[in-house]
């Protein structure tokens, strides 16, 4: 989360910085994050959990310890509802979920309790300081199943039916070959598995810019391009929708 990477997202604050947050880029950002993240960045609705960048989207979040405070900021509760998007995962004692971009952690102990200590969380992205983080956060909460991966940009990096659910919170509008993507999540998921991707609304107040969302129909074709059957979940989100991509029957 294709060449672009995945990383955890700045987000402006009230005016929307002017950055490219599109599919159809290539390339890493080459800029550094800023000294703190009031400068660039600071509400955790305009660009997401976590997502890709193109080299059209110029900032690094190199800084976990001050993009903590953004994306972890409780404030986000009220639009994010994290409790409603980890019961929408159905999750039982025993199951292995991917969060693909999960950034600071912000989904990490809701699941890691749903999955309880039998389970796993891999939480996946492409900045180093962001897995260092997350893998210091996990140890201090006590999140023992919780293990930080490295992966590189377009690459879940999962291996072959090693998941149960993979959950995708506000990275999929930054993909550029998200069919691709999707059919790499295919393979990496278990019999009777499935992938969740939660993104913004064409008239939410908060998101990317209005001409680089996606309609959940697109998130359809992208899911069914790579192999699943999709549908839109049914839920409550303020600001956003999920889709569901599942396994075909039979697998």
């Amino acid at each position: 989360m294709s060449t672009s990477p995945l990383v955890s997202l700045a987000i402006a604050v009230a005016p929307l910085v002017a950055v490219g947050c599109g599919g159809g880029a290539t390339g890493a950002p080459t800029t550094a994050g800023p000294a703190t993240p009031v400068e660039a960045a600071p509400d955790p609705a305009h660009h997401g959990h976590h997502g890709h960048h193109g080299a059209d989207m110029p900032h690094r979040f190199e800084d976990a310890d001050a993009w903590a405070k953004v994306f972890d900021d409780p404030a986000r509760d009220a639009w994010q509802r994290p409790d409603e998007v980890v019961a929408l995962l159905a999750l039982a004692p025993g199951m292995v979920v991917a969060d693909v971009g999960a950034g600071t952690g912000y989904f990490e102990g809701r699941i890691a309790a749903a999955v309880g200590p039998d389970g796993e969380v891999i939480a996946t992205d492409v900045e180093p300081d962001m897995v260092r983080y997350l893998g210091e956060r996990a140890a201090h909460d006590g999140w023992t199943n919780v293990r930080a991966l490295q992966v590189e940009p377009g690459d879940p990096g999962l291996a072959p039916a090693s998941v149960d659910r993979v959950l995708i919170v506000d990275v999929w509008h930054h993909l550029d070959d998200r069919a691709g993507y999707a059919a790499r999540l295919a393979t990496a998921l278990r019999p009777g598995g499935w992938v969740a991707v939660v993104d913004f609304t064409g008239d939410a107040e908060r998101g990317p810019p209005r001409d680089h969302r996606l309609a959940p129909e697109a998130i359809i074709a992208d899911l069914t391009a790579g192999g699943l059957v999709a549908e839109l979940a049914t839920e409550t989100l303020p600001d956003q929708y999920v889709v569901i991509g599942r396994l075909p029957d039979g697998r």
